[in-house]
Parts: C-alpha cells; sequence; structure tokens
C-alpha cells in the first residue's frame, strides 16, 4: 500500500536526480526574459545580453529614416504649396492684361490713361499703345474709349500715343472717343486731341495747353553762406541748368526758344484735331485751364457725357471691355520695396530740370 504523503517516485530513479531538473528551469527563465524582442522594426536587448550595441543602432537608424522621410513630405508640400501660389498670381496677372470677357461680342473697348503720363508709369505710351493695339485689332470692338483722368506729364509721351492713335484709327476704321473724368491737362489733352469727339463732366479740368521747365537756383543764397560752387564742364553750356551756378541771359534765351518750339508743336497737334471746332482766343494756348462746361464752348470738348452715356448712346454697345495694360505683380511688388524710390533718387540727381 502506497503512502499518499509520499510523492510518486519511478523505479529505478533516485530522488535526488530530480533536484536539478527543477533548479535548471528556475534557471532556465532569466535568460527567455534576456532575449530581444522585435518592436517597430527595431531590435530592443538589455544591456547585459549580448549584441545589444547593435540594436540599438538599428533602431537609431530606423528613427532618423523616420524623421528624414516626414521631413521630405513636408517639403514636397511647401514645393507643391508655392507652385499653386505662383499659378495663380500668374492667372492674375493675365485675367487683369487682357480683356476681362468674351471680345468677340459687340462692345465698347476701354483703354484708361489715368495718373502721370511719363515713362515708367501705368499711363507710359509703352502700356497705353500696347492696349490701344489691342483694342483697335479686336473685332468686336465697336469703338475704342480714352477714360483720361490725368494731370498732363512728358509731351514725348503724349507725342507718341497722339500718333498711334491717328495712325490704328486710319488702319482699322474704328472712332475713338474721349471720356475726362476729373482732369485732362496738358499732356492729357495732347492726347485727347486725337481722338474723334471729346466728352467732359461740367466740373471737369480741361487744357492747359502749354510747356513748362523748372529747377532751383541757390546762388544768391550760397553767396550769403559763404559757399563756393565747383563745377567742371566740357562745354561752355553744359552745367547752364545746374541750380548751384548763375544762367546767362543767352542761356535763358535758348531755353526759352525750345520751350516755345515745344508748345508750338503742342498747337498745331490741338489745331489739328480739334479743326473748326475750336474757338480760338488769345487765352486758349496760353496755359490755363477750364471747367468741361467752359471747355465745350471754347471748342476744346464736344459735350457732356460719361463712359456709360458714351456706350450706350454713343457706340451703341453697352457692353464694355477694359483693355487697359497695367503693371503685373511682381513689378508692384519691386516698386513696393524700394525700387521706384531708388530710381526716381538716381533721375533727381542726373536731371535739376525737368520738361512737361
Amino acid at each position: 500500500m502506497t503512502d499518499p504523503l509520499i510523492p510518486d517516485q519511478t523505479p529505478g530513479q533516485p530522488e535526488a536526480t530530480r533536484a536539478p531538473d527543477v533548479a535548471s528551469n528556475q534557471a532556465s527563465a532569466p535568460a527567455s526574459g534576456a532575449s530581444y524582442a522585435i518592436k517597430n522594426g527595431a531590435k530592443e536587448a538589455s544591456p547585459d545580453s549580448p549584441g545589444w550595441e547593435r540594436a540599438t543602432l538599428e533602431k537609431l537608424a530606423f528613427a532618423s529614416l523616420t524623421e528624414q522621410r516626414l521631413a521630405r513630405r513636408w517639403r514636397n508640400f511647401f514645393r507643391l504649396a508655392w507652385l499653386a501660389f505662383f499659378i495663380l498670381i500668374a492667372w492674375i496677372v493675365i485675367s487683369r492684361n487682357g480683356p476681362a470677357k468674351d471680345g468677340f461680342m459687340p462692345h465698347t473697348a476701354v483703354v484708361e490713361v489715368k495718373g502721370e503720363i511719363a515713362s515708367g508709369a501705368e499711363a507710359s505710351a509703352e502700356l497705353i499703345v500696347a492696349a490701344l493695339r489691342g483694342a483697335f485689332e479686336d473685332e468686336g470692338a465697336q469703338a475704342v474709349v480714352l477714360l483720361i483722368n490725368s494731370p498732363g506729364g512728358s509731351p514725348v509721351q503724349a507725342g507718341i500715343i497722339n500718333d498711334e492713335i491717328r495712325r490704328l484709327k486710319a488702319k482699322h476704321k474704328k472712332p475713338v472717343y474721349a471720356v475726362v473724368e476729373e482732369s485732362c491737362a496738358s499732356a492729357a489733352y495732347y492726347i485727347a486731341v486725337a481722338a474723334d469727339r471729346i466728352f467732359v463732366d461740367k466740373a471737369s479740368i480741361v487744357g492747359s495747353i502749354g510747356v513748362l521747365m523748372d529747377g532751383f537756383g541757390f546762388t544768391g543764397l550760397m553767396e550769403k553762406l559763404g559757399v563756393e560752387r565747383r563745377l567742371m564742364t566740357a562745354g561752355e553750356n553744359k552745367g547752364f541748368l545746374d541750380p548751384f551756378s548763375p544762367q546767362t541771359e543767352r542761356q535763358r534765351a535758348f531755353a526759352q526758344t525750345m520751350l516755345d518750339q515745344i508748345h508750338q508743336q503742342f498747337i498745331d497737334v490741338v489745331k489739328t484735331g480739334r479743326g473748326t471746332r475750336l474757338k480760338e482766343t488769345p487765352e486758349t494756348f496760353s496755359g490755363l485751364f477750364w471747367s468741361g462746361q467752359q471747355a465745350i464752348e471754347l471748342g476744346l470738348a464736344d459735350q457732356l457725357g460719361n463712359l456709360d452715356f458714351v456706350a450706350r448712346e454713343v457706340v451703341k454697345a453697352e457692353e464694355i471691355i477694359d483693355y487697359t495694360r497695367r503693371d503685373n505683380v511682381a513689378e508692384r511688388l519691386v516698386k513696393r520695396f524700394g525700387a521706384a524710390i531708388g530710381e526716381g533718387s538716381v533721375r533727381a540727381i542726373r536731371s535739376n530740370a525737368g520738361l512737361r
């Protein structure tokens, strides 16, 4: 009979031989815990296990690759964002520089002449002539309207525009009308007289048919301050517009002759453009300016009317399309950040007198 309190023993096997098995099982547990596992593609190992340095390096390598992949994705995102931004800017530039609507349907073409008429300005001959050519060449344009709001500017730029208007009228056989808003003076009126008819508001400012050259003279002030001007020139008249040098009567007469010649060119253009409608008086070409109502009485303008009136009642095409060319966005940004200011400073240094 077997005693239940005594565990079974395998026959032929001594009891002492079973103890080492238990010990060996207990000793194997730490070895199983020390073995490294795979987590997130990297080996994690205990510092006490063999090869733990390699596992740590692999983990760092995987982390570096993940970080580089993420950085590359962000770079691609920003590149695409900038590309989309520049595409949008290009679309805005193209849409603003071209006709806003369908040019094939009958319409009234408008070209704005606003601000100072000068090279590099929005009312430069380069931009206005380009706009005029586009308007005249469009088959849907029934007439071209110059929408003017300008105090004047360069007679050279105005002369270029005037000549081109007359050339395009003869080539395309389309009427041209000038519509004056607040002001149409000096070089702006030089442009307007190329139109077939001039429409004004009763309070518009029209005229100022004259030429001027301005500057300053500081010779008297320099004498009082004891300042000596040291100017060296090759040519006795090279520095006659220098504000710190005295001006001789001969030099003054030379400048006046040049102004009179340009003034006569202006007068001839006005007489050619206005013809028998002009009611000339001694003050017509004196440089005075008049209200729109007075301008009609003097024959400097034809009748009262605005852009909508001309498109609806004169051209008989109420649809209005703007062909005006303007600076693109990049040029505006350059000017905003000082390029235009720098250019103006250089011009001021190089030239002490402006002709307009």
